[in-house]
């Protein structure tokens, strides 16, 4: 698995201005939820979350489509050095 403070070989992430890398916008946000009450920084967490689950639920996606994702991602993990126990306990 990557480093996420750093862009993956090949990709254009530290490349692209409109886009700062992603261990900066943890930081940023959280400077932002130590500096305001949860009362201002809750609900907006909520909507992202929220909006990325209602994203996934979105997508429509066969029985047989997500078994193929699975064993590509297991592929992809296992090349890497993880098991899929390690990463993903969903079913």
């Amino acid at each position: 698995m990557s480093d996420s403070r750093t862009p993956e070989e090949g990709s254009a992430g530290g490349d692209d201005p409109e886009r700062p890398p992603r261990y900066e916008q943890v930081i940023r946000w959280v400077e932002y939820i130590k500096e305001h009450p949860p009362e201002v920084w809750g609900p907006q967490q909520n909507a992202v979350v929220n909006g990325q689950i209602e994203s996934t639920r979105a997508v429509d996606v066969s029985a047989e489509e997500k078994q193929a994702i699975r064993e590509f991602a297991d592929d992809v993990l296992e090349a890497e050095g993880e098991t899929d126990e390690e990463n993903n306990n969903e079913e």
